[in-house]
This record gives structure tokens, sequence and C-alpha cells, in this order.
């Protein structure tokens, strides 16, 4: 994936069964280079009907940047492209408005799976708006399946380019009107502001680096 930092494309080996089980493996981070990191800067805000010829082939090298550090990782894991289950492409982000129901993420998951021999799930972030989320419903459940073994209630605070936290609940005695069944934990997970996000853009202006 890539975060509003727009540093590059974090990749990580996975082993989930989505609820209570994650084995972490290998990880790693490639780099867009300065020459597309400032096109997708220039980028940001735009909304889907403003689809351009930029859009369309910063869309695509982003895409390859992914296929690259793909194959970076499966080197790196000594793994080969059929041992993997699925790729989970999150595309890059330019604009956001969940309070409007809406987001726009860039990239070609057709592309990604041609490329990589590796089936491609993409476009997470649709389904969760349309059912009143806010358009990140990956963190939370990885965040739920990471502590299924801790004490409840918690909360989980991510720190990215935006911040979010998780919290989550004790396990429930019985169905509720919010549709969480017996022995499940209740999730609530938002966006609390900005975070890592301004503190790059202040390193940029201040420090000429790409961040703090």
């Amino acid at each position: 994936m890539s975060g509003t930092s727009l540093d590059g494309v974090d990749a990580a080996l996975v082993c989930s069964d989505g609820e209570s089980y994650v084995e972490c493996g290998p990880a790693l981070t490639l780099e867009y280079g300065s020459g597309l990191r400032e096109r997708l800067r220039s980028l940001l805000g735009t909304r889907r009907e403003d689809w351009s010829d930029a859009v369309t082939e910063a869309a695509r090298d982003c895409t390859m940047v992914h296929v690259r550090a793909v194959a970076a990782l499966l080197l790196k894991a000594a793994m080969k492209a059929n041992q993997v289950g699925v790729i989970g492409f999150h595309g890059q982000t330019l604009s956001h408005c969940p309070e409007q129901g809406w987001s726009w993420q860039i990239g070609d998951g057709k592309l990604l799976a041609i490329q990589t021999g590796i089936d491609v799930i993409d476009d997470f972030r649709s389904s969760d708006l349309t059912a009143g989320g806010q358009g990140a419903p990956l963190a939370p459940l990885y965040h739920g399946a990471l502590a299924a073994k801790m004490e409840k209630p918690l909360a989980v605070l991510n720190l990215g380019g935006v911040a979010n936290v998780t919290w989550i609940g004790p396990v429930s005695d019985s169905a509720a009107d919010s549709g969480i069944g017996p022995g499940e934990n209740e999730i609530l997970a938002f966006d609390t502001g900005p975070g890592n996000a301004l503190m790059d853009d202040w390193a940029g202006r201040a420090m000429g680096r790409p961040y703090d």
C-alpha cells in the first residue's frame, strides 16, 4: 500500500484467517522516485470526474511500483507467486471525503494481477463507504485479529498520514441492534484528524526533506 505521505509502497507478507490468527512475514518499502512523487502530489484533491491523461499515466506508474514491490518481497521471502493466495491492493489516494460518501484511489488492479501472476483484490473503500463507514475497512479488522487474545476493551491508535483509532469492545453476550452476534467483539473505527502528513509537509518546506 501507499499512504498519504507519498513516500513509496509498503509491502508485507501476512498469513491470517482474518479473525484471530495473524502471522507476519517479511516486509519492505520501495520508494517512489522524486518525479512520480511530485506528479502524485500535484494530483492530490483531484476528483474522479476530473480524470486526465496525467492521472492515467500516474496510475500506471504507481501500479508498476507495486509490481516491483511484490517481486522484491517474493525474492526476500524466497517464495514464488503461486505460493501467495491474494494481493490486497490499496491504490494511491488522491481525494477522500467520507462525510460525503466518496473516496478516490488510483491504481490498476488488473494490471497488477497480470504482471505478478497473483489474484488481486482492490477498491476496498467503496463498499465500506456505502455501508456508512469512513472508507478504511482493513486496519480495524487487522487490529481486531492482532488483539484477539488481549483483554478487552482496548484501543489502537494508528499514526499514518491521517491518524485513526480502532476501539475493540468486549465479547457480546447476545445479538444487539447493531448486528453484533454472540461471541463477537464490537469494533468501532474512525479517523481522528491529520497525522504525519502535516509533519512531512513541514519537513519538506522547512528542511528540504520528504519527511521529519
